[in-house]
Parts: C-alpha cells; sequence; structure tokens
C-alpha cells in the first residue's frame, strides 16, 4: 500500500504540541455514560436512564457513538488525529447506517439534505448532479456551475493526504430516494416536490437559490441515487464557528474584477490586515489556496475556524463540491495568495514535493484512498493525472519565490 506507507513517512510524523484542556473544543464529563435502549435497538441514551455500571473493563468513552467521540476528538489543532482508530468506523456508520429522518438544509443556492441517524449522528447528504467524466462546460461562470457529490468525497481524501486534516470525513453512498427521503421526510416543502418522471423514476428538486426546478429535478434509476454523506460538525449551539471572508474572494460578477486581480502587491496590505498580520493564519489560507488549485476549485469566498480556539487555530475546509470540474485546463489565478505573498509552511512544501516523487505519487495515494469507497471509481482517471501535472505548477511557483 503506497498510501500506508506514505503514512508512515517521517514527515507524516511530525508532533502536533500537546493538546491541553484549553485546547480541547469540549470537556466532557468522564462518568457520563451511555448505553441501548434495549438489546437490539440502534437508539442510546445518557446515563440519567441508563445502567450505572458498564461491563467490566469499559469505560464511559467506550458506549459513545462513533460521530460523538469524532465531536470530543476535536482541538485546537485538528479535526481528527492522523492515525485516529476511529476514522474507518465512522466512515462505516455514514455509509451503512439506517436513516430516520431527512430534511432539507436551509439557505445554500443548491439542494442538500440533513440525514439524521437513530444514534442521533447527523450527515449532510450532497445528491449526484452529473456524471464522473462531465466536465463544466466552458462558457459556465464559477458561481453558475453545479455541486458534485464526487468532488466531496475526493476532496477530503485529498485533504488528508496532504496532513491538513481540515475537512470533516465524507463517504460515499447510495441512497434508496423512495424509502430514505421521501417516506420518511417531516419537511413539507420538500415533500411537494417530488414526482415520477415521463420515465418512470422517482424525482424531486426542493427549495433553493439555484437548480431547484422541475429542469433541474434529481432523479433516481428508478429510486437508486448517489450522493456524499458527510459528518456534520458540532451543533453552532454547542461549538460556536466565525465565519471569514476570503481576502482573496471572487467578485461573484460577470464582468467585474477583484481587487486581488488587478494589484499585484495586493498581499502587502493583507499582511496589515488582523488576523494575517500575526500567527499562521495566512499560511493556513495558503494551504488552503494549494487544497483548492489542485481540486480546481474557485468557489472559496469563506472559510470558518472556531470561535473557542481565537486567532491560533485551523481553517475548516468546507463545501468542496465545485471541485473537480475540469480535468483538461488549470486555473492559475487560484494560486493567487502563494504568487503574490511568496510564503508557504516548509512542512507542505516537504510534503508537496514528496507526493511529486515515485513512490508516492499524488495520483496514485489519491486513487488508492478513494478506492475503498462505496461509490469507487470516484474520479475519472484524466482528473487524477490532472493532480500530478497541478502539483508540479504548484512546485514550479514556489520555485519561482525561492529564485527571487
Amino acid at each position: 500500500s503506497k498510501l500506508a506507507a506514505l503514512f508512515e513517512h517521517p514527515l507524516y510524523n511530525i508532533p502536533v504540541p500537546e493538546v491541553t484542556e484549553k485546547d480541547k473544543l469540549f470537556i466532557i464529563n468522564p462518568m457520563e455514560k451511555f448505553s441501548l435502549q434495549s438489546s437490539g435497538s440502534d437508539e442510546w441514551v445518557s446515563s440519567s436512564k441508563a445502567e450505572t455500571l458498564l461491563p467490566t473493563g469499559k469505560t464511559a468513552y467506550d458506549t459513545y457513538p462513533t460521530w460523538l467521540k469524532f465531536h470530543i476528538g476535536i482541538n485546537r489543532y485538528e479535526l481528527y488525529p492522523r492515525r485516529d482508530p476511529l476514522l474507518p468506523a465512522l466512515l462505516r456508520d455514514l455509509a451503512t447506517q439506517r436513516i430516520i429522518s431527512s430534511v432539507q438544509k436551509s439557505g445554500g443556492t443548491q439542494l442538500k439534505l440533513i440525514m439524521t441517524f437513530p444514534n442521533y449522528g447527523q450527515a449532510l447528504f450532497k445528491p449526484m448532479k452529473q456524471t464522473r467524466d462531465q466536465e463544466t462546460p466552458l462558457d459556465f461562470f464559477y458561481f453558475s456551475d453545479f455541486e458534485r457529490h464526487n468532488a466531496e468525497i475526493a476532496a477530503f481524501h485529498l485533504d488528508r493526504i496532504l496532513d491538513f486534516r481540515r475537512i470533516p470525513p465524507v463517504s460515499g453512498r447510495l441512497v434508496n430516494i423512495t424509502k430514505e427521503i421521501w417516506d420518511i421526510t417531516t419537511d413539507k416543502k420538500l415533500a411537494k416536490t417530488f414526482f415520477i418522471s415521463p420515465a418512470g423514476n422517482v424525482c424531486f428538486y426542493g427549495e433553493c437559490s439555484y437548480y431547484c426546478s422541475t429542469e433541474h429535478a434529481l432523479c433516481g434509476k428508478p429510486d437508486q441515487m448517489e450522493g456524499s454523506m458527510a459528518a456534520l460538525l458540532p451543533d453552532k449551539t454547542l461549538a460556536k464557528r466565525h465565519s471569514w471572508r476570503s481576502p482573496w474572494r471572487r467578485s461573484y460578477h460577470k464582468s467585474k474584477k477583484a481587487e486581488w486581480e488587478l494589484n499585484p502587491n495586493y498581499c502587502a496590505q493583507v499582511r496589515e490586515t488582523p488576523p494575517y498580520d500575526r500567527g499562521h493564519r495566512l499560511l493556513d489560507l495558503i494551504d488552503m489556496t494549494i487544497l483548492d488549485f489542485l481540486m480546481g476549485n474557485m468557489d472559496r469566498h469563506h472559510y470558518e475556524t472556531f470561535e473557542k480556539f481565537g486567532n491560533d487555530t485551523f481553517l475548516l475546509h468546507l463545501d468542496n463540491g465545485r471541485g473537480f470540474g475540469t480535468h483538461s485546463r488549470d486555473e492559475p489565478s487560484i494560486l493567487a495568495p502563494l504568487q503574490q505573498c511568496c510564503s508557504i509552511k516548509k512542512s507542505t512544501y516537504l510534503r508537496l514535493q514528496l507526493l511529486a516523487t515515485q513512490p508516492y505519487l499524488l495520483s496514485d495515494v489519491l486513487r488508492e484512498a478513494l478506492a475503498a469507497d462505496p461509490l469507487a471509481p470516484v474520479l475519472a482517471e484524466p482528473h487524477l493525472r490532472a493532480l500530478d501535472r497541478r502539483l508540479g505548477k504548484v512546485l514550479v511557483a514556489v520555485g519561482h519565490c525561492l529564485a527571487r
């Protein structure tokens, strides 16, 4: 396994700082227990109703569902650890747990559903909108592109391979539209949008700003539909998040350019503006830029952080559905922060160099990671080959900076 060998490499074993109590997102009561309500039930209840004694050798933590263990593990430095024994179990839960509720997520430009499991875990479901080999039309603006379910899956694995670990776990899943959405939804607005197409397929379109109409309906075959299931982050009432506007945000206008596109010295003023004037925030943003360039994602207008950790924490790389739209061309403007600031973390640069060499070629390790997903193959081969080409361009850009 090239992937296993990569994660054994010294560059993937750089220790994170010691995690103190104040560095954890949640401080938990070590005596709080959860248990199944009855044998054969998927439901669990807290210790106020559960038996007070646990089986010998078990701790209270052992009784927690996987999604809760994931939330508890979040700290100032990482969303999940490199060698996280939870990850395979969490991905399996996302792909297989019984769905007991499906409602539309409010807000956003395209349809997304919140799926709830019997153990109170929740996932964000993005349905399939186009096939693997369809490219975004050249005449499309980035802001009128589809969100792709397979891009969400691939982005999670790419983010992990780059050792950022800032995207919540995502798994592909085949969903039965009738049994797992239509029959169980309590969302009346969503329920009104279901219909049977002339071809006899079950379809729905929901309510949203774009692409929510009969002409853009999402249809099963006849009721089976692919989608991505992303583990939800802790509710914002429990763990507040701060949304930051990206300094290199695009204009979202058909003809107007953003300031960074007109001013080659734009980075100088960013460096003087909080929170980029101290700490590693700017370097973290450049990490995100590299991730986006590799995926071809032009739609990074905001990013988020957990409020508890202030400015000294990682950025959350959420909403990656507009990545992997084109493999035949690269978008150099995505790399503007790297090129204008000429800054990159040494650890990121060294890992990128490693991923440009055999036996750790980026396309090979991502192909291996995606092969385990229930919807494999997740990416068409030209997208995987494009990653190696784009990685070469990132290294050339850093080379130009070093030469300067």
